[in-house]
């Protein structure tokens, strides 16, 4: 695992977290803004899957 797949795992679940929390307390600001994080996770993970692949390759 690389730096990035490790931050963007990191990322993601801290970002569910902070959705189950605005879920709980009812607020939408603070449930939007985990999905965003869990959307950047998922997309910093991937783009770590993508160099270990790549480095795989050379």
């Amino acid at each position: 695992m690389n730096k990035d797949q490790i931050q963007g795992w990191i990322r993601e679940i801290a970002g569910k977290l902070r959705t189950a929390l605005g879920k709980t307390i009812g607020n939408r600001t603070v449930t939007w803004r985990g999905r965003v994080e869990q959307l950047i996770g998922k997309t910093q993970a991937s783009y770590g899957d993508a160099k270990a692949r790549l480095r795989k390759r050379s």
